[in-house]
């Protein structure tokens, strides 16, 4: 969110093995240390091995990102990028992740959605304690996750 419009991003990234000892981790447009933490939990709670992996992060267009709702997209990304594996171009990703591994609700999620329906989305991820009594627009698909590990199984299978 910019003030309270919402902004759709697209993320990306590059997971490549180390060439030293010490791995490098750099976020162009999103926060480092939030990016350091991700990696941890993705470590941690979901069984991936980065602790030799290169990590490079990109909010594309230049834009700063600086709300915890682009956690989930960018955990997708980088893992997307690690099995070689590809986000369907139709996809939105929302929340924002614990360090637990839980995704944790986020604000004003129904303008969000609205929002990536007027822009041609057709299938939302989003936290699923921050959907109850929500309006779907029609022709939408909004799946409620609660933790990293569960949106990556529905993502990438």
């Amino acid at each position: 969110l910019e003030g309270v419009r919402p902004i759709l991003v697209e993320v990306q990234s590059l997971v490549v093995t180390t060439a030293f000892g010490m791995p490098r981790r750099t976020a162009i447009g999103y926060d480092l240390n939030r990016l350091i933490v991700l990696l941890a939990v993705l470590e941690k709670r979901c069984g991936f091995t980065l602790g030799n992996k290169d990590v490079y992060v990109n909010v594309i267009g230049g834009l700063k990102v600086n709300e915890p709702a682009c956690d989930l997209s960018m955990a997708v990304a980088i893992v997307s990028n690690l099995k070689n594996r590809i986000v369907p171009t139709d996809m939105v990703i929302l929340g924002e992740v614990g360090l637990t591994g839980n995704v944790r609700s986020i604000p004003r999620i129904e303008q969000r959605i609205n929002e990536a329906a007027k822009l041609g989305f057709t299938k939302i991820y989003a936290p699923k304690n921050s959907l109850h009594g929500m309006k779907i627009p029609e022709g939408i698909q909004v799946v409620g996750v609660t933790t990293v590990g569960e949106v990556l199984k529905k993502v990438f299978s």
